[in-house]
């Protein structure tokens, strides 16, 4: 018989072990970690924190603004928005409220009461004011839906708040410090009380990321003229400080004294967020 020649048999031997391997190799199970974990973790549960869709995002003791639904009686409508840090009330505007002849001067008189009752007794349980039977039940209406968003927002854990808050939103309305969210959080500044020959005027803005998101006259003249004229005046003035995000915005016609403190009580707020 005719003997094998050694390296034919190394040779032989070689192979059957390569393919040894190779069949070893392609039996064991894939151990790449990046492909485990995109198969291993189920989507939309990565664990980030949750962006507010152009509402408030709750949580990280961030404040909510709220924006209650428009409520409307005989004389105009009413709707009211808040703001919430903590689970508690600490700022309510009506940024609508019935206008035009005595509405104006009812609405100047009771809505800063019901301003205050609403934070004061942190929830829509207030009473009318006497003279504003309308006003205040539009008012009462439009707060407790706000309430509502606020509950329903704590229920599901921290989501968007309110969609009209643009805010939402911040937001837009976005005034929770999102985690890695890019959000900033809001800031509610008051400005310094003006004296004018009318009456006091005093202005609180929310400031997030830098622009003026919402402002406010939380005293304005009243009495008599001055009542209609700050009824009047303010709106405009609010509109205008938001769009310009400064207090370089233009007097308003016919209220040129309130104009003015409103201007310098802002500048003051616009300086401690800048501080």
């Amino acid at each position: 018989m005719k003997k094998s020649h050694p390296l034919r048999r190394i040779v032989l031997a070689g192979a059957a072990t390569v393919s040894g391997i190779v069949l070893l190799l392609t039996l064991k199970p894939s151990s790449d970690p990046a492909a485990a974990s995109a198969e291993g973790t189920p989507q939309g549960q990565q664990s980030v924190a949750p962006q507010g869709s152009g509402g408030v995002q709750a949580g990280n003791g961030g404040d909510q603004t709220l924006t209650g639904d428009v409520v409307k009686t005989d004389y105009g409508n009413v709707q009211v928005r808040i703001t919430m840090s903590g689970g508690k009330i600490t700022s309510a505007a009506a940024i609508e409220a019935p206008s035009g002849g005595r509405s104006t001067e009812v609405s100047t008189n009771a809505v800063p009461k019901l301003n205050q009752a609403a934070i004061q007794t942190g929830s829509a349980d207030i009473d009318a004011v006497s003279g504003a039977t309308y006003t205040s039940g539009g008012y009462k209406k439009s707060l407790q839906s706000a309430l509502d968003k606020a509950g329903s927002s704590s229920a599901t854990g921290g989501g968007s708040a309110d969609a009209s808050g643009s805010t939402g939103g911040s937001t837009g309305g976005s005034t929770g410090g999102s985690t890695g969210g890019g959000s900033a959080q809001a800031k509610t500044l008051t400005g310094t009380a003006v004296e004018t020959d009318y009456g006091t005027v005093q202005v609180r803005i929310t400031v997030t990321g830098g622009k003026i998101t919402k402002a406010e006259a939380v005293k304005s003249p009243t009495g008599g003229r001055s009542s209609q004229i700050s009824g009047d005046a303010v709106p405009k003035l609010n509109q205008a400080a938001v769009a310009a995000g400064s207090a370089d915005i233009d007097a308003v016609s016919g209220a040129t004294y309130t104009s003015g403190g409103y201007k310098e009580s802002l500048q003051s707020a616009l300086d401690q967020a800048g501080g």
